[in-house]
């Protein structure tokens, strides 16, 4: 896999894929920065999440100030609980606002969203995990998962694949992934618990995924683990982007769990068929 920055600063509040923005014209796509908010150390600026500890009206503030940007509404958005899972929800527009005011309103249960109605700003929560955006270009299909370890490892991405395989009859050469900015291979330091759970997809991942360290702790390489396993699902490699931001690097333009010792806000994935 080679990394290369897909994504294009849009404004200080948000990067877009320029790509897909420019060669589908019918797709909204983003993925937020820290910067252009309004909550209060240690979420500055722009937190997305309601679930962090910030103030509510301070996220609400946030998310007001993007959707808006996009010349939408929070009536328009949609979230889901996002539980480390690998559940999936089809989101229809009698959802429209669920999760966007109140995290009690949002999609229980679920890391996974997708649509094929227009008009619906599917959207999800990061500091440090892999957000993975799906469109199929013939259909006009569009997803976000929510891949944290346990979900990479629960394979949410091939989940996503199958189940447009199923219900839109998505063929996988029509399907595109980008794997958005996340904590990076270079930062992502784990423990033998995690390794263990890598242990029933052996020989579906390439050997960069996992470095050992002298220190008898590995570096894992999320983004390496997602690529390998779409490829392993059939997306082809041509259709599968990546983003080189690594957001523990990065914490000037992204929130980082790890880096922050677990005391920061969230970034906002979304993705919309116009």
């Amino acid at each position: 896999m080679t990394t290369q920055e897909v994504f294009a600063f849009y404004t200080d509040h948000f990067l877009i894929p320029t790509g897909w923005t420019t060669d589908y014209p019918w797709l909204v796509a983003g993925f937020t920065t820290r910067k252009g908010g309004v909550s209060q150390f240690p979420f500055s600026s722009f937190n997305c999440a309601l679930h962090v500890g910030d103030s509510a009206q301070a996220v609400l503030a946030n998310r007001q100030r993007l959707v808006e940007q996009l010349g939408l509404t929070l009536d328009d958005m949609v979230c889901g609980e996002q539980v480390h899972g690998v559940e999936l929800y089809y989101v229809r527009p009698g959802d429209k606002g669920r999760g966007s005011r109140t995290r009690e309103s949002a999609i229980p249960g679920v890391d996974g969203l997708y649509t094929d109605h227009p008009s619906i700003l599917l959207t999800s929560f990061y500091a440090d995990c892999v957000p993975l955006y799906f469109i199929d270009v013939r259909l006009r299909v569009v997803g976000l998962a929510h891949a944290g370890w346990k979900g990479t490892v629960g394979q949410i991405g091939p989940k996503m694949v199958r189940r447009w395989k199923e219900q839109f009859g998505s063929h996988p050469q029509d399907i595109k992934v980008l794997i958005g900015p996340s904590i990076g291979g270079c930062c992502y330091e784990v423990d033998d618990r995690v390794i263990s759970a890598l242990e029933p997809l052996k020989g579906c991942f390439t050997d960069e995924v996992i470095l050992p360290k002298p220190n008898g702790r590995y570096m894992l390489d999320l983004k390496q683990l997602n690529h390998d396993l779409l490829k392993q699902a059939g997306i082809p490699q041509a259709n599968i982007e990546v983003s080189g931001w690594c957001t523990s690097c990065r914490t000037d333009l992204f929130f980082s769990y790890r880096k922050e010792q677990g005391r920061t806000g969230r970034l906002a994935s979304f993705i919309m068929i116009k």
